[in-house]
């Protein structure tokens, strides 16, 4: 059986290897394929579809709850501001600085080695390992084509960057493209219906309004105009006003509630770009969480989107790095988070009932 320890650092060199292999979203060819094998060498056997490749227990048991533990393998684009080689695995004082070190691979490898730890004992519930694609750019060929293929999933672990924190609730999102439309006009007579003009009206209300339940966790939906177009020349009234707003539901409203409710308010064309990305919560009776506060975990609500906006069923954010490393330059993740997030993941998921 392995052990915690020999784990931990094997889940360490397949970070550094994951590092020295280019992963960008949508581009997770070779990472896939890295992955799947370390699946294989440990005895499992993998499947895949597109790039994202997943791994269920031996003993399986359809009579027992199915557990799975999620991250992504995908990552941004490096910037022109990294100092090092951002596919170079570099190790400095216990950092490993790397592209996609801290978001997500660190959380990645010790999911993974939880996987296997785990699997090796006979444990009340079904585990399954998913290292998705496509997390970075909310991309339609990542966990949404998995889901369908897995067993009924009735908890998930999202392994993110939180300094080993627990977010019991994640904010969604929805792109709305309005139009505001008038009639267009010679602006030195004031001929016409200023479609500006409209606008500003619907915009005053998506700045000020409140919807009536607010989250203890996620506080309220937050809905920003964050980009407006019109108009064609200085003498002409436009005829058409557009504009882009960011909404951000708490866990309570679905993101078609929040679409229809809008459209009920506003005198603009609303149209979501998508409405999958769907806000989450849990239960703070839920076995996770309590075994969370008893190993006296910190509890939070996520304001950042990770793959659980496209699970439907009980999930929580968890996982080694730090939040504020994701996205930067000279990303990196300590060693000892990576050792830490191992044994804590371990000791809130053994034995698990749910």
């Amino acid at each position: 059986m392995n052990t915690i320890e020999q784990l931990s650092e094997q889940a360490i060199e397949l970070l550094k290897t994951l590092i020295s292999t280019q992963s960008y979203s949508g581009e997770e060819d070779e990472t896939a394929q890295i992955l799947s094998n370390v699946l294989e060498e440990f005895g499992f056997s993998p499947q895949r579809k597109g790039n994202n490749i997943w791994a269920i227990n031996p003993s399986f048991d359809e009579n027992k709850p199915t557990v799975m533990l999620n991250s992504h393998h995908d990552t941004v684009q490096a910037s022109s501001k990294w100092t090092k080689d951002p596919f170079t695995p570099t190790l400095e004082d216990g950092k490993l600085y790397g592209l996609g070190s801290n978001d997500a691979g660190g959380p990645l490898v010790s999911l993974l080695a939880t996987f296997v730890y785990l699997s090796e004992k006979e444990q009340p519930y079904n585990l399954i390992f998913l290292a998705s694609a496509e997390e970075e750019t909310s991309g339609k060929k990542g966990v949404p084509i998995v889901l369908p293929e897995l067993p009924d999933i009735d908890f998930a672990v999202v392994g993110e960057p939180t300094s080993m924190d627990l977010a019991i609730a994640e904010r969604g999102l929805i792109v709305l493209d309005c139009v505001s439309h008038g009639e267009s006009g010679h602006a030195a007579r004031n001929e016409g219906e200023n479609a500006l003009y409209k606008a500003i009206k619907d915009i005053e209300w998506f700045a000020s309004y409140e919807f009536e339940k607010t989250s203890e966790v996620l506080g309220s939906i937050n809905m920003t105009v964050t980009q407006i177009e019109a108009g064609s020349q200085h003498n002409v009234v436009p005829d058409e006003c557009r504009f882009v707003v960011d909404v951000r539901p708490n866990e309570f409203y679905s993101n078609e509630e929040v679409v229809a409710l809008i459209r009920e308010n506003v005198e603009c064309e609303v149209h979501p770009r998508s409405t999958n990305l769907n806000a989450s919560g849990i239960a703070l009776d839920h076995p996770f969480v309590q075994r969370a506060e008893e190993l006296d975990i910190r509890t939070y609500g996520s304001k950042t989107m990770s793959d659980q906006v496209h699970m439907l069923f009980n999930s929580v954010k968890i996982g080694p790095g730090n939040t504020h490393r994701s996205h930067t330059a000279d990303e990196f993740i300590y060693l000892d988070e990576i050792r830490d997030g191992i044994k804590t993941y371990i000791e809130l998921i053994d034995q698990l009932s749910i």
